[in-house]
């Protein structure tokens, strides 16, 4: 490993877990003999480059992350930060430069400020899970170009605003989690473009206008949470429940759903009646 690049994540870690940690001398070859075992690395013309930084809990740092010095390996796909609730500031617009990034959580920090996802940045990203922090502002249109996400988790944060129309470029996303926000009006026709889509869940926030037909062209789903959205109203009608046959978990769902095991409604302002096909639900409890 080139110098600059070691001395760089070693910075990078102390600047996380303090400056107590010394690890040019505990691990003064990360990716050989002394590897670090948070750091994944991988040989590339000549030289070992880090590939995944990987960091559990650690509870005695009081970092501003806008003061980090971020590094800018050639290889690294993997940056994950877990639990650390003393990692507090903004996200530093420099991860921008991680251009071969594939996975980005910083998961339950005190990291605030808005999401620095700039256009034509991050476009490698699969994962992306910055779930409980305090993340504020809006989601960027610029999400939506990131076209190769399979893994998007922004929930228990503060975000606001609308749910972007260019969610619905996701075309590969697995997994949507926006649970936990302030987010408000409609939820925008172009969900349904998300085929892939197995896991959604919008609960807790301040939804509009009920359910979008488009919702029906969601074939993929398993589980749909919409539950707590005090000012989700309209009917359940008009929507084909049928073409939804892998939906097995619908807190807020429909006769048609055979798989179906488990119904929540709770605080949504619904309207009519729930039909009367749902008694014998064969798999309904």
């Amino acid at each position: 490993m080139e110098r600059k690049e070691q001395e760089a994540l070693y910075s990078t870690i102390q600047g996380f877990v303090g400056k107590w940690w010394n690890v040019s001398d505990l691990y003064p070859d990360p990716c050989g003999r002394t590897g670090l075992q948070e750091v994944s690395c991988d040989f590339f013309h000549g030289l070992w480059h880090v590939s995944a930084i990987s960091i559990g809990p650690v509870y005695d740092n009081s970092l501003v992350c806008s003061q980090c010095k971020i590094f800018k390996p050639p290889l690294l796909d993997s940056l994950e930060f877990r639990s650390n609730p003393h990692l507090i500031g903004t996200i530093p617009t420099s991860i921008d430069y991680l251009k071969n990034l594939q996975s980005l959580v910083l998961l339950e920090k005190g990291l605030t400020g808005k999401l620095p996802i700039e256009p034509g940045k991050l476009v490698n990203l699969r994962r992306l899970a910055l779930a409980g922090n305090q993340i504020t502002g809006q989601i960027p249109a610029s999400i939506g170009g990131l076209t190769k996400l399979l893994i998007f988790d922004l929930s228990r944060n503060n975000l606001s605003g609308s749910m972007l129309l260019t969610l619905g470029k996701l075309a590969p996303l697995l997994k949507l989690d926006l649970s936990y926000n302030n987010l408000q009006e409609k939820i925008p026709k172009e969900i349904g473009n998300l085929h892939n889509v197995t896991f959604l869940d919008l609960r807790s926030n301040n939804f509009l206008g009920g359910l979008v037909g488009s919702i029906e062209e969601m074939v993929s789903l398993k589980e749909m949470v919409v539950s707590n959205n005090p000012i989700f109203g309209g009917g359940l009608n008009g929507i084909r429940w049928e073409n939804l046959q892998n939906l097995e978990i619908w807190i807020f769902s429909l006769t048609e759903m055979g798989r179906l095991r488990f119904l929540g409604l709770n605080d949504n302002k619904l309207t009519g009646n729930l039909p009367k096909k749902m008694a014998i639900m064969p798999r309904f409890r």
